[in-house]
Formats: structure tokens, sequence, C-alpha cells
């Protein structure tokens, strides 16, 4: 079943991108944006968004399509930076991107009180929702935003419904498959009318993504940690510009609190930790058998050679791999954590250099409070891997709202990789000069989850995927020594 809907999916996309090159671009090439175009023809997900949207059938997409190409290429969209916008209007904070709800969907926050009604500056309105959602579209590729009307200490005045129908629009046609749903806070009585007319332009179908809440029910959607206090929340965030939203990262990063920096004594004891651990879990038999294994000096068959090269191939290429131009990243999008049940929450991060120079990174997260990163500001030479233990902080709960980024940029040969160089470089590296990738955190709720955690039966590689191997293996190599080194102690007081 699964995959004739693979199959399906494909053909729908490839018949889709056939005609609308043949029926659209030949005659309105002058129409869109030729960098659209182009996407258009490498970007499966982009199309399948608009077929989702106008559920399967060509005909209606094509429409979509056409509509939304031409509206990007009027408004620009390509192009909107920062220098697009009036400054003042970022400077007000009338609409910008903040915390998540409690699905884990990015908070896009529409300050309606901050607006007032005026022809002259629409446009440039429009140009912002349309920097945000574009800058917010490429970042996560698909990830639904949760829009949160605020309209609270809302007058007359700022009632635009020339506004809210481009919103609307924007997801209706621009941005389809984004919308998770429209939170509508603290709607005056005054508004009910024109929300009435809201829900005809949303149809029927979306009509069931809205929901209105008050401060008494608010917290149905969002938690308190991302709700500010006229809404009943403890969020202290206060929006400012100069510079942009970071995306919730916090600073300092993960050398204070909780995260910290990489500390030889306490990964010893982590890793002594976790082979006691495995070594009382396991039989005699089985110590044998895995010292066998792991034993690099210990002669080995041809049959035991053949079959250990087929394992290395099955783990040097993980399936889950972000492919960037100086890290490649391992896993691409979700961090994934045991829940509770299991009571191991460790997970794993690997980072493989792919240039001929240092690369320098660090990791910073939405909830420093929670995580220990290890390590979460070092270096990685040339060609090499570095493995970044992720754990939640003294039991603290995981949440499907936390993210967390990494940060990297190349470095000179000359330069030194100690604490004080690290800190030194990352003052004065160009921000057009840093990688950045921003991974999500997943709880596993079955009890077999389908990436590994750090004590998900290290040794067992039935049912796994290859980057289960892998990430498997990096675990044997690295416990290995510390292993041998346990059993001979366990023996010689025997």
């Amino acid at each position: 079943m699964a995959e004739h809907h693979a199959q399906n999916k494909a053909r729908l996309i490839s018949e889709t991108r056939r005609r609308f090159e043949a029926e659209y671009v030949t005659d309105k090439s002058d129409k869109y944006d030729p960098r659209d175009v182009e996407r258009l023809q490498q970007d499966d997900n982009w199309i399948e968004s608009y077929l989702y949207w106008r559920h399967n059938v060509i005909d209606e997409t094509l429409k979509m399509l056409d509509e939304s190409f031409q509206w990007r290429k009027e408004m620009t969209v390509n192009d909107l930076t920062e220098s697009s916008i009036p400054r003042w209007l970022l400077e007000i904070g009338g609409i910008y991107l903040h915390g998540y709800d409690k699905e884990g969907n990015k908070l896009f926050w529409i300050r309606v009180k901050y607006h007032v009604k005026d022809h002259k500056t629409m446009l440039d309105k429009k140009k912002l929702i349309a920097f945000w959602l574009e800058r917010y579209a490429r970042r996560e590729n698909g990830k639904p935003v949760t829009v949160m009307f605020d309209l609270s200490e809302t007058g007359i005045n700022s009632i635009d419904m020339e506004f809210v129908r481009f919103i609307i629009n924007c997801f209706k046609v621009y941005y389809p498959k984004y919308l998770s749903k429209m939170v509508i806070f603290d709607m005056p009585w005054i508004m009910n009318a024109a929300f009435k007319i809201v829900k005809t332009w949303l149809g029927p179908e979306a009509v069931s993504l809205l929901k209105f809440a008050s401060k008494s029910d608010i917290q149905d959607y969002v938690s308190v940690e991302y709700l500010p206090p006229h809404m009943g929340g403890t969020d202290p965030f206060k929006y400012s510009y100069p510079p942009l939203v970071d995306d919730d990262f916090q600073t300092p990063l993960c050398e204070n609190g909780p995260i910290a920096s990489e500390d030889e004594a306490s990964s010893k004891e982590d890793i002594e930790s976790d082979g006691k651990e495995i070594l009382e879990a396991i039989s005699n038999e089985e110590q044998t058998a895995l010292l066998k294994k792991i034993n690099l000096t210990e002669p080995t068959s041809k049959a035991e050679e053949h079959e250990k090269d087929s394992k290395m191939k099955a783990f040097k290429k993980p399936l889950s791999v972000f492919k960037g131009p100086l890290l490649h990243i391992s896993p691409a999008e979700e961090l994934y954590f045991g829940n509770t049940e299991s009571g191991e929450k460790k997970t794993l991060i690997v980072l493989t250099n792919v240039t001929k120079n240092i690369v320098a990174f660090k990791v910073r997260t939405t909830a420093p409070e929670k995580y220990r990163v290890k390590p979460s500001n070092s270096s990685c030479d040339p060609g090499a891997s570095v493995d970044i233990v992720v754990s939640p902080h003294g039991g603290l709960t995981v949440s499907a709202q936390d993210r967390f980024l990494i940060m990297a940029a190349e470095m000179e040969q000359s330069s030194g990789t100690g604490p004080a160089e690290l800190t030194q470089f990352w003052k004065e590296v160009p921000r057009n000069k840093v990688m950045e990738h921003r991974l999500r955190c997943h709880i596993v709720e079955s009890s077999k989850p389908t990436t590994l955690t750090l004590k998900d039966n290290a040794f067992n590689i039935s049912d796994k995927t290859s980057a289960d191997i892998y990430l498997q293996e990096r675990i044997k190599i690295t416990l290995g020594s510390e292993l041998i080194r346990l059993v001979n102690l366990k023996n010689c007081r025997s």
C-alpha cells in the first residue's frame, strides 16, 4: 500500500511538472521568475504541497501554481531582504516569528494593535508578510506555522480586512500546506461580523483551522513559556530590532548553565557508566562474543572480514544526513529521544567535516536550561567526524517545541582551536560565512524507536536502518576500549 502511494505521488508530481512546463511556462515565461521555474523542476516537495492543497487534481493545481508564480514575481519574493522593508515596519514589532505551539509548530505573530489602515503603506506591509513567510519556508521546508492574531487592545482603526484577506491568500495560494491553525486571541465583539466574512474566504475545509481563544483558554494551544504576560504567560521575550528575531536560539551559548562544554573527566565517567550497565546486562558468553567482535588485534577469518566489510558499507551511508557545504550532519532533521518510560533520553549528533580546512562549530538551543551538549563549542579537522552527545539535564522533559541550531565556519590553518581562540573566532567571523542547520526534537513513543538513543540495545543491529547501524558502530568504537578494560578488571577480581 505504501509503495503504491509513493508511486502514485511520483506520477502526479511528474505529470504536474510536465504539463505546467508545456501549458503555462511556454506562453507565460515573462510572468514568472526563472528561479521559481527552475525550482519547480527540482523540488518535489514544493509541487506536492500544491497538489495536497488541491486534492491531487492536476488541473486545479496548475491554476494555483500559475497564480502563485505570478504573485511571486510581482512581489519580487526571491529578492526580498531586510533592506526591502521600511525600517519603521521592522522596528514596530507588528509581525514576527517567535516561539512554538503545543504541537511544535512555529508561532507567526500578528500584533494587530500596531497596524493602522493606510493604503499608502499596504504594499510594504504585504512585503513584510511575504518576507517572513519566504524566510521561514526556505528554512523549514514544509513545517507548518500557527498564526497568532493578537487582537488585544485593538481599536477600530486597526481593522483592515484587505490586509487580513491577503494573509489568508498567502496560506491558501502562495504557501499551501503551511498553515497549522489560525488562533484569534481576544477578539472584540465589534469584529464578529468581520470574521464571518473571513470564514467565507477561508473556505469550508480551512474553517476548522480557525480557533478563537481568550486568556482563559489560550493555553489549549500554546504553553505558558511561549505566551506573553498579557495572555497569562511567562515568556520574557520583548521584540526589538535590529537584529531580526534569531529563531529563539538562546545566548549565552552552551558553555553556561546546565549545558556544559566538553569535559574530559565527565565524558570518561559517562562512558564507564554506560559500559558497566551494558556488562551487567549481558551474560559471560555474550561478553566473550562481544570482545571477539571488538578486539581488532584478534585474527579473523575471511568470512568474518567479509561480514564486517558488508556492515561497514551499510553504515557508512546513513539514510538521514543533511549535506551542508562545510559539514554533513546526521540526523538530518530530527533528534530522537526516548520517552519517559524508556528511561534513556540521550541522543547523538554526528558532524563530518567535508572541507579541506578546520571547521569550527557550536550548538545553540531554544531551551538552554534543559540540555547538556558535549561538545558544544569546538572544531573538526578536515575529513574527520565529531560525535555530539545531547542529554536532558536533571530529568527535565524533552519537548517537541525545543530546537537545536548547529553553526559552522571554516578556520584558517594557522588559527588555534583552544577555547580562547574559538571565542575570538566567533566574534570576528562574518555572518555570511557561517553555515546554519536546525534540528527539531522528537520523542519516541513506541517501544522500538526508529532512530537510535544511546542505550537502545547498542549491539543489536536487527530491524535497524543504516543510520541506526552507523550510530551503533560509532558507539561500539567509543565504548570498546572501556568495555575490554572493565571485563579484564572483573576477571582479575574473580
